[in-house]
C-alpha cells in the first residue's frame, strides 16, 4: 500500500500537469484555425456553407494558378495536427473547437511543369482570399492516395453560397487560361497503386528538320496539309461548315520510321499541347481527350494501337471495348474542335474491324515502308560522315544489306569504328566490309532480327580473332578489300520484314538526312476509312 505522502504527491503532479495542458490549451485557442477563419470571414465559419470540386491529379499546380488569379489579395494557412487528411473541411473547424488543430505550417509539392522547370505547389493549404466586396476561405487539398484521395480537392467557403458558385464557376476558364501544360509535350502513365492516373511526365519537344525525314514524294506533304494546313485555315473551314478534328494512321511494319515521322510533325508544331499515349496507357484516352479539348491546338498521339487490339486482356469475344474507347472519344470532339490524331500501328489488320465499323474517325492512311537502296546508301553516308566513303563502296554495302533498316546501318557503322580502334587505325572501306562480315555471318542471325532484319540465308563467314593477313581486324578470311561476301562479289541480300529496333526509313532523331523509301500499294480497307 503507497502511503499518504505518495498520494499527495501524485496529486500535485497530476494537478501541475493538469494546469500546463490547460495553459497550452488556452495558447492553442488564440490561435486556432476557427478563430483565424472567424477574424477573415467576419462570421463563424461552422454558419457558412461549403462548395466543392475536384480536379484531375496532374491539374493541381493549374488549380492553384487559377486560385491566385481570382482573388485579388490572398494569404496561404497551413494547419497543424495530425491525421487532417481523413477529415473534410467541416469536420476540421468542429475538431479546432477542441483545440485538435491550429495554425501550422503550409505543406507543399514540388511538381514539375516543364522540362528543367518545376513549381511549389500547395498540398494542404488554406486560402484566406479577397475579391471584390467577397471573402473567401478555400481549402487546397493534393491528391493522396494515402487517405483515399485520387483527385484534387478543392473546399470553399464564402458567406453568400452565390459567390462561392462564383468562384467555381470561374475556374474552368482560369484553369485554361493559366495552364502550365499549353504547348508543352506530356503523357500519361499508370499509377503505381494500380489506380486512376499516376506521374504526368513531359518531354522535350523533338528538333528535327525536313532534311532528317525523306519519304515517298508527297507523303510528307500530305501529313502536314493535313495536320498543320487544317489548323492553318480554322477560319476558313469553319465558315464553311467544316470539322477541324482529324484523324491520320501510320502503318506499316515495325520499325520503318513511323514513330521518327511523328517526331518531325511535333516540331514543326510549336503552339500544339501534345498528350503522348503508347502501348496500354491508350487506357487514359478520356483523360488525353479532356486535356486536348482544354489546351487546343492539340495533338494526341497515339502508338502501338495493334498492342491494344492484341491484346486480349482488354478485349471480349470478337469485341475490343478499348479500342472502341479511343474511336469513340475520337467521334466525340466539337466540330469545331482543334484537335488532330495521330496513330501508329505495326499491324494494320488488327485494326480493319474497327476502323471499318468506325467510318470517319481516321481521314488518311498513309504507309511507311522499308528503306529502298538509296535510303541506305543515304543512311550509311548520314551515320559515318567521317568515313570519307566513295561511292563504289556505298554502292557495294548498300546491295549487301538490302531488307535492312536504318538501325542496321547504324550499328554498321559503329562497329567499322569500333574494328579500327581496336586496330588503332582510322576506319577505311575494309574495316566497313568487316562489318558487315559480321552482321551477316550466321552467328549474328538474332542480332540481325533484333536490329530489324529477319529471313534470308545469312553468310557462314566468322569472324574475329586469327583474320586473314592483309584483312581489317575482325574480317574472315576472303573478305578482304573487293572480295569475298562482304564485297559483294558472291553474298545474296538479306531479305526480310523489319523487326524491332531503330526507325528505319527515316533517320533518327538529331541526325541529318533520311532516306527515300517507296510507297507502297494502299489497302483496300483504308481506302474506306472515310466512309
Amino acid at each position: 500500500m503507497p502511503d499518504e505522502s505518495d498520494v499527495d504527491e501524485f496529486a500535485r503532479l497530476f494537478t501541475r500537469f493538469l494546469e500546463r495542458m490547460q495553459a497550452g490549451g488556452q495558447r492553442t485557442t488564440r490561435e486556432s484555425l476557427r478563430d483565424r477563419l472567424r477574424e477573415h470571414l467576419g462570421v463563424d465559419p461552422e454558419q457558412v456553407p461549403v462548395v466543392s470540386s475536384s480536379f484531375p491529379p496532374y491539374d493541381l499546380p493549374n488549380v492553384q494558378r487559377a486560385i491566385e488569379a481570382w482573388f485579388d489579395s490572398f494569404e496561404v494557412l497551413g494547419l497543424a495536427g495530425s491525421n487532417r487528411g481523413h477529415h473534410s473541411l467541416g469536420e476540421l473547424l468542429e475538431l479546432s473547437e477542441y483545440d485538435r488543430f491550429g495554425i501550422g505550417a503550409v505543406d507543399y509539392q514540388r511538381l514539375q511543369i516543364d522540362v528543367d522547370e518545376e513549381m511549389d505547389c500547395v498540398a494542404f493549404g488554406f486560402y484566406l482570399g479577397v475579391q471584390g466586396e467577397d471573402r473567401f476561405v478555400a481549402l487546397l487539398r493534393a491528391a493522396n492516395p494515402q487517405y483515399g484521395r485520387s483527385s484534387v480537392d478543392l473546399e470553399i467557403l464564402a458567406v453568400e453560397k452565390a459567390a462561392g458558385d462564383r468562384f467555381l464557376g470561374a475556374l474552368p476558364g482560369l484553369i485554361r487560361e493559366h495552364n502550365v501544360f499549353r504547348g508543352k509535350v506530356v503523357s500519361f502513365e499508370g499509377h503505381e497503386f494500380g489506380q486512376g492516373v499516376g506521374p504526368f511526365r513531359l518531354h522535350p519537344r523533338p528538333g528535327i528538320t525536313r532534311a532528317d525525314v525523306v519519304l515517298p514524294e508527297g507523303v510528307l506533304e500530305r501529313i502536314e496539309r493535313e495536320v498543320v494546313g487544317i489548323a492553318a485555315h480554322r477560319e476558313t473551314l469553319l465558315a464553311a461548315d467544316q470539322h477541324l478534328r482529324r484523324g491520320v494512321l501510320l502503318y506499316g511494319p515495325p520499325g520503318t520510321g513511323k514513330t521518327h515521322t511523328i517526331r518531325y510533325v511535333l516540331s514543326q508544331l510549336p503552339e500544339f499541347t501534345v498528350v503522348l499515349l503508347a502501348g496500354t496507357s491508350i487506357h487514359f484516352i478520356s483523360q488525353a481527350c479532356a486535356l486536348a479539348r482544354m489546351l487546343q491546338p492539340a495533338l494526341v498521339v497515339l502508338e502501338d494501337c495493334d498492342l491494344v487490339a492484341e491484346a486480349r486482356d482488354y478485349s471480349h469475344g470478337s469485341e475490343n471495348p478499348l479500342l472502341f474507347q479511343v474511336l469513340n472519344e475520337m467521334d466525340g470532339l466539337a466540330q469545331d474542335a482543334d484537335v488532330a490524331f495521330l496513330l501508329t500501328t505495326n499491324r494494320a489488320d488488327l485494326l480493319e474491324p474497327a476502323l471499318m465499323q468506325r467510318p470517319g474517325r481516321v481521314d488518311m492512311a498513309v504507309e511507311v515502308p522499308l528503306p529502298d537502296a538509296d535510303g541506305r546508301g543515304r543512311l550509311l553516308r548520314l551515320y559515318g560522315p567521317g568515313l570519307n566513303l566513295s561511292p563504289e563502296v556505298v554502292d557495294e554495302v548498300v546491295q549487301q544489306t538490302e531488307g535492312t533498316t536504318a538501325s542496321f546501318m547504324k550499328e554498321l557503322v559503329r562497329r567499322t569504328v569500333l574494328l579500327a580502334a581496336e586496330a588503332g587505325e582510322t576506319p577505311s572501306a575494309d574495316h566497313l566490309r568487316a562489318a558487315v562480315a559480321e552482321l551477316l555471318s550466321s552467328r549474328d542471325t538474332l542480332t540481325r532480327r533484333l536490329l530489324g532484319a529477319t529471313g534470308g540465308k545469312p553468310h557462314d563467314n566468322h569472324t574475329g580473332p586469327g583474320a586473314a593477313p592483309g584483312t581489317a581486324p575482325g574480317t574472315a578470311p576472303g573478305t578482304g578489300a573487293g572480295s569475298g561476301a562482304a564485297a559483294g562479289s558472291a553474298a545474296g541480300p538479306v531479305p526480310g520484314l523489319a523487326g524491332s529496333g531503330a526507325e528505319p526509313g527515316v533517320a533518327p532523331p538529331g541526325a541529318g538526312a533520311g532516306f527515300v523509301a517507296q510507297p507502297g500499294p494502299m489497302p483496300g480497307v483504308y481506302k474506306g476509312l472515310i466512309g
